[in-house]
């Protein structure tokens, strides 16, 4: 996974040293960062408390590393600032994780949509695995999916159940299909 970050580390380098980058070089850089990216996603997707009700993303920028998304819990955006920090070669945290308010009609939406989403015949499969790949953001009463689903039916049959639920005023689907 070579990132928009890993362009700049090369153009950066290549720049600030007034010299050509080897391929060799070029390629163990893109190495380093793939390796960050990998332990970053391992780290983040292992959280104890990472829920389908959360949503993190990050960006590697050489060292550094931007963490995004969504969460119901401020421990939780604390808690994976502090794991990326560990990473062997990630020098820089900057942490956009939003937490989400708290709200008691946001809570049943969310409730309402898991069940409603995940009892579907197509989608049940998804709801087996320790954190389903279908998450299910609720802020002030509107709807995000994000995520990875299998095919565009399954993005569609999601995003149709979720524009059911009541009480929700909108739905945002940036579910991705596999390729």
């Amino acid at each position: 996974m070579k990132t928009f970050g890993y362009l700049i580390l090369v153009a950066g380098l290549a720049l600030s040293s007034g010299a050509l980058i080897s391929a060799a070089e070029k390629n163990e850089a893109g190495k380093g960062l793939d390796r960050i990216a990998r332990e970053v996603r391992h780290e983040l997707v292992t959280l104890p408390n990472y829920n389908v009700f959360d949503n993190l993303a990050f960006r590697v920028d050489g060292s550094t590393v931007t963490l995004m998304g969504q969460v119901t819990r401020p421990t939780l955006k604390s808690d994976a600032e502090r794991v990326v920090r560990k990473i062997e070669g990630v020098e820089n945290v900057t942490n956009q994780i939003e937490v989400l308010p708290a709200a008691p009609n946001d809570d049943e939406i969310r409730r309402v949509a898991y069940r409603s989403i995940y009892s579907q015949p197509n989608l049940q499969m998804y709801s087996v695995r320790s954190v389903p790949p279908i998450h299910i953001i609720v802020r002030n009463g509107n709807i995000i999916l994000e995520g990875v689903v299998a095919n565009e039916a399954d993005k569609n049959v999601a995003e149709l159940t979720a524009k059911g639920i009541p009480g929700a005023f909108s739905v945002t689907n940036n579910l991705v299909v596999e390729k």
